[in-house]
């Protein structure tokens, strides 16, 4: 029998016959009449426009965006979308979420602005990407095939119809994640394929293996040149050489080993061209940047940066308390990527690719005018440092917050975010200077590994928690819960047009996540 409820006390009758007598407000939230004085500036703190007023009534942050593209004298079709942070006169605070107009008067009142219309507030506008990538909101395919854990998985930077994954029953596959279909098995390797990383072209795939052996293969799947032999111990990781360095065509390989060296390979011949000795522990990571410097992780709690021509040790970088366990660059998306973005235009003879290429990397690395590429280093001691190798040895700031240790980090694509996954279950996100934004709450077990979309708009997380989810940059919020594994996630990646996301881990079956 369906419970009832009491009937109501007399107390209640009362209040009810009084709320029915009382005409409710109706009148809407009050916007302060009145303007401010904006200065655009961009991220340099170079003026981009003529001081200008705003109404605060109108002042969103998409109107503001249509007004400065109007300032800067832009046509419909060119506007780029901007995203702003608001400066406080007098003082080194940045407000970074935008309030609405309602808040606006609020939010400058309480950073001490009592009139703002006698004050010029300075908004540096942040350029975002043009195009926007949809969040992943279902799984459209899982695909059997390996026979053991997946322990890495990538798209190829030429098209997302094809995803590469390695796996501890010695195999890596190719899949065809259009038709949702395993395409090919790369065989050759005796132990776990821990580490694979597409050339920069999309044509070869690099693979490393416990076997201590990097192969070679092509699109499709047949095995170019023999297996590069030379570590003594098993591949930890991949780096390609960016394309806009490649000398006379030839294109170079570094793999990193738990021998404590990291080898430079002429790819197309298998020679060793530098062997980079001078850690004392497992190299855990390499990253090739665009300037031909090379960095290096490793176990013995120090960051490397080699000259990649000359093989030479530049600096060493020590301030980690343990183990350094990953690397990012802040312009490793377009090296990733070298010529292709999201125009499809590919051109066409070798030198306009590898001049698309430069041009490229010169845009993502440029700030204040030179090439500033930047390293993020997570380690075992619950912290990060952020490093500009080219200004010397001292890390730029250090990143603490992390309740355990810090397994995987990640620059956006465009550069001004940091996304830092951790044993504490949390993803913590954090400004281009290393300043702390924000923590991502929801993974209930450690997260293993986060890729940010191509716009930079979101990001996408898997744990040993079984699950994936994708949270949204600008308001720091769960977008979208992604349950279906079976088990640990351990790889993902989300393809560089932004399609879709491939998922790899401890149940063996890669998982397709699309819009």
């Amino acid at each position: 029998m369906a419970t009832v409820a009491p009937p109501p006390s007399k107390r209640q009758r009362r209040e009810a016959l009084e709320r029915t007598q009382i005409q409710q407000d109706v009148t809407p939230a009050v916007v302060e009449a009145g303007s401010f004085k904006a200065r655009f500036v961009d991220n340099d703190g170079n003026q981009l426009a003529e001081t200008i007023e705003v109404p605060l009534a109108d002042a969103t942050e998409k109107n503001v965006s249509l007004l400065l593209n109007t300032l800067l004298g832009r046509e419909r079709e060119e506007f780029t979308p901007y995203r702003f942070r608001i400066h406080i006169p007098s003082s080194n605070t940045v407000i970074d979420n935008y309030p609405t107009p309602s808040e606006f008067l609020a939010v400058l009142r309480k950073h001490g602005i009592e009139n703002p219309f006698e004050t010029t507030i300075t908004l540096a506008a942040e350029p975002q990407a043009v195009f926007k990538v949809q969040a992943v909101t279902r799984m459209s395919n899982r695909i059997p095939g390996h026979g053991e854990a997946i322990l890495a998985a990538q798209f190829s930077p030429k098209t997302s119809s094809l995803l590469a994954t390695g796996s501890g029953d010695n195999t890596a596959r190719l899949w065809n994640t259009d038709s949702g279909t395993p395409k090919c098995t790369l065989k050759g390797h005796s132990g776990w394929v821990l580490a694979l990383a597409w050339r920069p072209d999309g044509q070869y795939l690099a693979t490393g293996s416990m076997d201590k052996t990097v192969r070679i293969w092509d699109e499709s799947g047949q095995p170019v040149g023999r297996p590069l032999n030379g570590h003594a111990k098993w591949i930890t990781s991949i780096a390609w050489q960016p394309f806009h360095l490649w000398r006379d065509d030839t294109p170079r390989l570094a793999s990193a080993s738990k021998d404590a060296t990291i080898r430079i390979w002429i790819a197309n011949t298998g020679r060793t061209e530098h062997v980079l000795s001078g850690h004392k522990g497992s190299v855990s990571c390499v990253r090739w940047g665009g300037t031909d410097l090379i960095y290096s992780a490793s176990q013995d709690k120090t960051v490397k940066v080699w000259d990649a021509v000359s093989g030479t040790l530049k600096h060493t970088l020590a301030s980690h308390a343990h183990w350094v366990n990953h690397l990012a660059l802040s312009t490793d998306f377009v090296l990733r990527t070298a010529f292709f973005d999201h125009t499809n235009n590919v051109p066409a003879s070798t030198e306009e690719k590898r001049a698309k290429a430069k041009e490229r990397f010169e845009k993502a690395a440029k700030q204040q005018g030179k090439i500033a590429e930047r390293v993020i280093s997570a380690s075992d001691d619950f912290t990060m440092y952020l490093w500009d190798p080219a200004q010397g040895t001292k890390p730029l700031a250090r990143l603490l917050g992390h309740q355990k240790q810090v397994n995987h980090v990640s620059f956006s694509p465009d550069g001004t975010l940091i996304a830092s996954a951790g044993w504490d279950n949390h993803i913590k996100i954090w400004g281009r200077d290393g300043k702390f934004l924000t923590t991502l709450r929801g993974h209930v077990a450690p997260v293993y590994q986060c890729a940010f979309s191509a716009d930079s708009r979101l990001l996408c997380s898997g744990s040993r928690d079984t699950t994936l989810k994708v949270w949204d940059m600008r308001s720091f919020k769960l977008s979208v819960d992604l349950p279906g594994h079976e088990d640990e996630v351990y790889a993902l990646d989300w393809s560089l047009d932004g399609r879709l996301v491939g998922s790899g881990g401890k149940d063996k079956a890669v998982r397709l996540w699309r819009n």
